[in-house]
């Protein structure tokens, strides 16, 4: 059994939390709100990002980062992309040399456009080298026990074992990777694709051009990941095709309904404002246009999102 620490409390991170503590672990879960912590506390249930999921009553609930991190061999990181920095930061003082970090967010920070495992060793350069999880993922789908895949990479072997051998289940197939950095462009990445594919559905343009876009964008994840120094053959496995796939044609997916929205003549700004949960395509979109810039890859769909 490990002590293991979720840092953040949406859908997905409730999940792994869920998923975690069922497995037999000690977890507690970090919630920035606090009227939320309250409420999981009394229902044992995430009515705000997670509802109609019961949550096992072994898992502890907090507002305190200093609970969720003292003691703790596993930290996994789930914050949006743009809080990531700050909460890493705030951290720091409760996490040991020896604590195995798992990088769980799926986007690009804002201004700098660093990957989330960049800005972690930004805020702390002298923390374990991090592994970083992803694939095709709904949290809804995962909290409820239906089959799914995922890869955790890391740039040492044995983090990413020792992490695949923590989160894995019967019904949650975790594979270990090294290629860390091609396995977060991807899931930064194909959320901006996404968004393109939503807009397609919702122009009611056809099924032959959302395929042409998801093959097409495809090759704008793998390009911009070969050129910063990632392998071309993780952009073919489950956090690069698998979780673009998912993302594009899932119901369940945030940034597919923002763009089927927009499609259909709805406003940014208003969308965004009704909805409380983060749609990190927006903050990639902009990130990703910088770095093909950067490193002079062509990648017109992101463009043009």
């Amino acid at each position: 059994m490990e002590r293991i620490g979720v840092v953040g409390a949406g859908a997905w991170g409730t999940t792994l939390a869920k998923l975690l503590a069922e497995k037999g672990h000690a977890v507690s879960l970090w919630a920035w709100e606090r009227d939320l912590a309250v409420t999981m506390v009394k229902e044992y249930e995430n009515s705000l990002y997670l509802p109609g999921v019961p949550l096992p009553e072994t898992l502890e609930i907090t507002t305190s980062l200093a609970e969720v991190a003292k003691g703790r061999s596993v930290i996994v990181l789930v914050t949006p992309s743009h809080v990531l920095r700050s909460v890493s930061a705030d951290l720091r003082p409760f996490i040991t040399e020896s604590t195995f970090l798992v990088i769980a967010t799926k986007g690009l920070e804002p201004d700098s456009c660093m990957t989330m495992s960049q800005v972690l060793h930004e805020v702390a350069p002298s923390m374990r080298t991090p592994a970083v999880l992803s694939g095709p993922t709904f949290a809804k789908e995962v909290s409820r026990g239906l089959p799914a895949a995922a890869v955790v990479a890391s740039a040492e072997a044995v983090v990413a074992r020792q992490v695949q051998g923590v989160l894995s289940t019967p019904t949650f197939r975790v594979y270990a990777g090294s290629d860390p950095l091609g396995v977060e462009l991807g899931g930064a990445i194909k959320n901006v694709i996404a968004i393109a594919a939503g807009i397609v559905d919702g122009l009611g343009l056809g099924h032959n051009a959302l395929a042409a876009l998801i093959t097409r964008g495809l090759h704008e994840m793998s390009r911009l990941g070969v050129a910063m120094g990632a392998r071309a053959d993780t952009f073919a496995g489950l956090a690069g095709l698998g979780d673009l796939v998912l993302t594009c044609t899932g119901d369940l997916s945030r940034n597919r309904q923002l763009g089927l929205a927009l499609g259909k003549g709805g406003s940014l700004s208003e969308l965004l404002r009704r909805s409380p949960t983060v749609k990190e395509g927006v903050n990639a979109s902009k990130g990703a246009v910088d770095l093909a810039h950067r490193f002079s890859v062509d990648m017109p769909i992101c463009q043009e999102i």
